[in-house]
């Protein structure tokens, strides 16, 4: 039987604590999801963390330290995969005037600074965004440059944690290739597709296939849309041959105006996946395939 790992996004950074109640965002509620994910089938679970009081999305070491220790600590297994994505945002100040950018918007750090969490943490596996382009609305940009992608995929590396490359266009894609052939991302490569993001790749089938036709054979991927299109791409993912995510990062929803849970993004998943025939990998599984370290 094929089979196939899951991974569940359980929070993110979006703007979406105050559009469902079942967002978690204080380090303990952030680790129960992803203990509960993991106990409904996913293999993998993916991080941020967020300010217990507001809900916004924070890069605040003693967060992870806390979701970290509270996942390894308790008596599930799973692979432990932490964004590196904040420290990236750029928001200009208007279209009439630009500079200087919105400070308060505006969140753009070092590298080093960028990963001290993974430094300090060790993961299995931190994500990557290979790549910069205009975010949804308004006047912000996620920013990441040829020269900070190379010296976060070394840092990385000699970390001993493996990048999950997020190509949000083709661009990235084509990116992520020469970061590999120029020996800055080691093998096993892993790559996660993220489809349906205004204004990266748009969620239609032939964009889709293009990026999955530009995937190296020899790497995993996996691959999502966000919201309504979610759980489409559990079957479109698996059918492609790749892995698939969700989780409340990408999604709000189990049905028409049925708020989800982490758990039962999950559950899901793995009912469509069952219906088809496909299995799913533990993350024991994953480790070997990805030749993952587990720390801690």
């Amino acid at each position: 039987m094929t089979s196939v790992f899951i991974t569940c996004a359980v929070t993110g950074s979006g703007d979406t604590v105050g559009k469902s109640d079942r967002v978690p965002f204080t380090p303990a509620a952030i680790a129960e999801d992803c203990i509960g994910a993991a106990k409904a089938g996913a293999a993998v679970v993916h991080i941020h963390v967020r300010d217990p009081i507001t809900g916004a999305p924070s890069r605040n070491v003693e967060y992870y330290a806390e979701v970290v220790d509270r996942v390894r600590s308790s008596d599930v297994d799973v692979v432990i995969n932490l964004t590196s994505g904040m420290g990236g945002d750029l928001t200009f100040g208007s279209v009439e005037q630009p500079l200087p950018v919105d400070e308060v918007a505006t969140d753009m750090a070092g590298a080093t600074e960028r990963l001290e969490h993974i430094s300090t943490l060790r993961p299995e596996i931190t994500t990557l965004d290979c790549g910069s382009m205009n975010f949804g609305e308004g006047d912000y940009v996620m920013t990441n440059t040829p020269a900070m992608l190379q010296e976060m995929a070394r840092q990385i590396t000699e970390l001993g944690v493996r990048p999950e490359i997020e190509a949000f266009d083709t661009g990235h894609l084509w990116h992520a290739k020469s970061l590999v052939e120029d020996g800055w991302i080691e093998d096993p490569v892993m790559i996660q597709l993220c489809m349906g993001i205004p204004w990266g790749a748009p969620a239609d089938i032939n964009t889709f296939m293009a990026m999955v036709n530009n995937v190296p054979d020899s790497w995993t991927f996996s691959a999502f849309s966000i919201g309504r299109m979610q759980l489409q791409y559990v079957s479109l993912a698996a059918i492609a041959g790749g892995n698939v995510r969700v989780g409340l990062e990408d999604n709000l929803y189990l049905g028409r105006g049925e708020l989800a849970t982490n758990a039962s993004l999950v559950e899901r998943a793995g009912e469509i996946l069952g219906g088809m025939n496909i299995g799913l990998k533990s993350a024991a599984d994953v480790r070997t395939e990805l030749q993952l370290t587990k720390h801690g």
